[in-house]
């Protein structure tokens, strides 16, 4: 899994994987960015759109997100089009 989406308080969140040293860096960086709520804080952030992050680097984070949780994958499963014998 690689984001989950929720609202709180009619305010959206996501939690999404990242690199720990980069989670704490964004952290750092951006208030609307805190550790992961309800899930491994060491390994996944919470977004929370509240309009202070921009939509490219929201778009950035999820694509960094996703990648992890594929690259995580069996090689199987990462590249389906490679014909596995299923």
């Amino acid at each position: 899994m690689f984001a989950t989406l929720g609202v709180e308080d009619e305010i959206g969140r996501m939690n999404l994987k990242c690199d720990p040293e980069r989670a704490l860096k964004f952290g750092d960086e951006h208030v609307a960015i805190i550790p992961g709520y309800h899930m491994n804080k060491k390994h996944r952030n919470t977004l929370v759109f509240d309009e202070s992050l921009s939509a490219s680097f929201a778009t950035q984070l999820i694509g960094h997100s996703y990648e992890l949780v594929v690259k995580g994958l069996p090689a199987k499963l990462r590249n389906p089009s490679s014909g596995g014998d299923d």
